[in-house]
């Protein structure tokens, strides 16, 4: 298995409805669109069998032109420690139920924040309500908090240098 940054789109939107997923939303293909590196897709055998949409973002706004609403930038000033932070959410997760259980999510951290650390960043937030995302980002040392309205646990990891 490989981490792969980027994905030709047509192929992307192939197997994210093979996935059960159904269609790609608008939102997730405006930010693959407009840098396709915000695209990380998971091969095995040549195959997508999971992948992971991130953007750039801030407490402020959700994406540009898309106000936070006060729960969730009170959770975001709270995790992060100050009112206005820049940092990179990690939009989506998603890896087919016949690969979970094999550890490849926690090796998707690991990549993941390393890829973030070579490119600058310096936060990362998380949204997550699977069982399987919440333990790793527990296990990882992730702050945690939690978004009521739609009940998501709020991830925070502060990335270090190494």
């Amino acid at each position: 298995m490989k981490f792969i940054v980027g994905c030709d789109l047509e192929k992307f939107k192939t197997y994210y409805k093979r996935s059960g997923r159904g269609d790609l939303g608008v939102t997730e293909e405006k930010i693959i669109t407009a840098n396709p590196s915000h695209l990380i897709v998971w091969r095995e055998d040549n195959n997508i069998i999971g992948h992971a949409i991130w953007h750039e973002t801030n407490t402020e706004e959700h994406r540009k032109g898309a106000p936070r609403d006060k729960e969730d930038r009170e959770i975001l000033e709270n995790l992060l420690g100050e009112k206005k932070a820049d940092f990179i959410e990690l939009h989506e997760l998603w890896l087919l139920e016949e690969y979970r259980g094999r550890g490849y999510g926690k090796k998707f951290f690991d990549f993941f924040e390393e890829f973030m650390r070579k490119k600058g960043y310096d936060k990362i937030v998380h949204y997550a309500d699977h069982p399987a995302a919440i333990a790793i980002c527990r296990q990882r040392g992730y702050r945690e908090g939690y978004l009521a309205k739609e009940a998501w646990s709020v991830f925070y990891f502060p990335l270090k240098k190494k």
